[in-house]
């Protein structure tokens, strides 16, 4: 091979092929994924206006909970906007800057999200197995430390990923099969050896989460071991409510991330259409999925969004145009 075809040359734009194979079939999966994304934004965005404007809710759970809503909703908007600019438009060009910027956001959110829930495990095991001295050991300084030290970790994580990218040569075609730009998929398009890509885009984001998983498993077998001592029946039961919605939550980000990650390295025999569904489907189920779920099994937020919603019904009966 000559030294011409080792210049790094990046492609104007890369070609979003959306679902190869349901090509026929774009305009109908796009009906549920925009119903699906619309309901992800507004529910999060109800969410962090209820904890905001909620002075009962300035506390360092809730903190945690709007980060998590935050990240959601960037999740969301950098990948289902330019999918559906796909499904409808036939948009399917995206530049290579943009490309990566949204391989970038994607890792990011992911990893970042991780780190919001090993944060809130350990909110609830201070809470549960140490109540008097919550306070003292989540001061607001305390929390604040650690959302830095989650935005600096998921950053820090990612950020090489931009250069793994930039420094490949992309001479052989410019066509993802995808509907957003992933690591991986990118890489794989370079005709130049992508070891360091693969290694790194799979270990160590992955060490990092595996490594929350274990913590957060840590943190809840201590909590229940303190449940289980309590001397009621209603203690334990309240203990527990207060751990419910945060487990769901866990369960509804975990596994599906799993299962996509084992899919893409063991199930060969799947579908290429089959797992960017359930791409597509994992940056926007959980999304949608986690304000329901805060909302039906915190008390304080369902009072919270009700105060506001009955707010709103009061200020437009009283208004003139009312």
């Amino acid at each position: 091979m000559t030294h011409a075809n080792f210049t790094i040359f990046h492609p104007a734009v890369f070609v979003l092929l959306g679902i190869p194979g349901w090509e026929a079939y774009h305009i109908w999966l796009s009906i549920p994924l925009c119903l699906m994304y619309i309901t992800a934004i507004l529910g999060n965005s109800i969410l962090i206006v209820v904890i905001i404007t909620e002075r009962n809710l300035h506390e360092p759970m809730y903190f945690f909970l709007s980060m998590l809503a935050i990240t959601d909703i960037l999740l969301s908007t950098t990948t289902v906007p330019k999918a559906l600019a796909i499904f409808w438009l036939h948009a399917h060009d995206i530049a290579f800057d943009a490309c990566v910027t949204q391989v970038f956001f994607v890792h990011v959110m992911f990893v970042g999200e991780s780190a919001i829930l090993l944060a809130m495990a350990f909110d609830r095991f201070v809470a549960i197995c140490a109540p008097l001295h919550y306070t003292a050991v989540l001061t607001w300084r305390v929390v604040g430390r650690i959302g830095l030290a989650i935005v600096t970790r998921s950053f820090c994580i990612i950020f090489p990923v931009i250069f793994l990218l930039k420094r490949l040569p992309f001479c052989r075609t410019n066509i993802v099969p995808h509907s957003y730009c992933e690591h991986i998929g990118v890489a794989r398009l370079a005709c130049a050896d992508i070891t360091v890509n693969i290694w790194y885009g799979f270990s160590v984001p992955i060490v990092m989460v595996i490594m929350d998983v274990i913590l957060i498993a840590v943190s809840y077998s201590l909590i229940l071991r303190a449940v289980f001592r309590l001397p009621s029946q209603d203690a334990r039961h309240k203990a527990l409510s207060t751990c419910g919605s945060h487990l769901c939550v866990i369960l509804m980000f975990y596994v599906p991330s799993f299962f996509t990650l084992l899919t893409h390295r063991f199930g060969r025999n799947i579908p290429r259409h089959v797992h960017i569904l359930l791409a597509n489907l994992y940056v926007v189920v959980p999304p949608m999925l986690n304000p329901i779920v805060y909302g039906v099994k915190t008390k304080q937020i369902r009072e919270g969004v009700a105060h506001r919603f009955f707010d709103i019904k009061t200020w437009c009966g009283a208004s003139p145009l009312g």
